[in-house]
């Protein structure tokens, strides 16, 4: 998952908005409207990217992006929030884990069994992208587009996938309450993935007290 917080020069608001962006709305869209929204959506992948990236390679994230959407798309389940003001400044997305598990294929070492008891249970949704345009309230609204797309679900926990080498989007996350459980190989590539979980609710907080004892020691620096 991409979560950019704010980098480098402070986005300059565009006529009629908010400094603050009080004025953000948050509206869920069903998946035909998530396709129609494609090319915005990429543009704000693009945005919310460094902007020193070169131009093939931000061409190639966006096409990847696409990619990637088209496929979460078509999942089960799939569900979208978009954040507005006078134009898109946001987005949230993913989709239920299915109860087979399979979605955690390739975890190293024994998945914990209150995760698996709650995958099985079907509460649990993977969140696969959390763009915001680079802003100073760029975390407040990434914080709500989360817990709108999770609360619509009545989801007990969120999971996510993040490049370990994405260090911005790993303190994004933590700063927002989402553990660390540990490494996920997929496949295809070979890939590597830092799992994270985002509790939900008291039950489950304390389902999963050990496991946020471990995150602290547990997290990359």
């Amino acid at each position: 998952m991409k979560v950019q917080p704010r980098q480098g020069k402070p986005h300059e608001p565009h006529a009629g908005e908010s400094s603050t962006m009080d004025a953000v709305r948050l509206r869920r869209v069903n998946r035909w409207l998530a396709q129609d929204l494609g090319g915005e959506l990429a543009d704000l992948y693009v945005d919310s990217r460094e902007t020193s990236a070169a131009e093939a390679y931000r061409s190639r994230s966006r096409l990847d992006f696409l990619s990637r959407l088209t496929g979460d798309i078509r999942r089960p389940g799939f569900a979208m929030v978009i954040a507005e003001t006078d134009h898109l400044v946001g987005c949230a997305f993913g989709f239920p884990v299915a109860s087979d598990g399979i979605w955690w294929l390739g975890f190293d070492g024994a998945l914990p069994q209150s995760i698996e008891q709650l995958t099985a249970s079907g509460g649990v949704f993977a969140i696969t992208g959390i763009l915001v345009q680079p802003h100073p309230q760029d975390q407040d609204v990434a914080r709500r587009l989360q817990e709108r797309l999770l609360s619509g679900h009545q989801a007990s926990l969120g999971a996510t996938l993040v490049d370990p080498g994405d260090h911005p989007t790993l303190a994004s996350l933590r700063s927002r309450g989402w553990l660390d459980m540990g490494e996920v190989w997929r496949p295809a590539g070979p890939t590597m993935f830092r799992a994270l979980v985002l509790p939900l609710g008291e039950r489950t907080t304390a389902r999963l007290e050990g496991l946020a004892h471990d995150a602290w020691t547990q997290w990359p620096g």
